[in-house]
């Protein structure tokens, strides 16, 4: 009988977890603050780890996230020796951080959306304005 999850999923959901643990609770760095680990995938033979992440913060300036991302970085050694410390693994994957730009992407349509929704209202209450002065006029 195949196993449900691959080793390689459950590598990454482990370190998904701990790492979330660990930037929360032990990283001091103030440029990781309002980070969350939103997804990690793992190479096959397990040296690699990408390793994404998503500001909760979605109204900061685009920079926020690029200096996180440094600061993660920066962590990485303190970041790996603690995941060895609760992961037991052979080799511990390589770390890199890349910036997960989902939630901000988000809400830009949502923004865009929104004010394409108000500028078709605006118009189309123009028109009926329009239409309702010729119906007076005519009469």
């Amino acid at each position: 009988m195949a196993r449900e999850f691959s080793r390689k999923q459950r590598v990454a959901e482990e370190l998904q977890r701990e790492l979330g643990l660990l930037i929360n609770s032990e990283v001091k760095d103030p440029r990781v603050r309002f980070v969350s680990i939103s997804d990690v995938e793992v190479s096959p033979d397990l040296k690699f780890a990408k390793v994404f992440v998503a500001n909760f913060d979605v109204t900061a300036e685009d920079d926020r996230a690029t200096r996180a991302i440094e600061g993660l970085k920066a962590a990485e050694g303190f970041l790996k020796k603690k995941l060895g410390q609760r992961l037991h693994l052979r080799v511990m994957p390589a770390l890199r951080f890349i910036e997960d730009t989902t939630e901000r992407e988000a809400q830009k349509m949502d923004r865009l959306i929104e004010s394409a929704v108000a500028a078709d209202r605006q118009s189309e209450q123009a028109a009926d304005g329009d239409e309702d002065d010729e119906a007076r006029g005519a009469s």
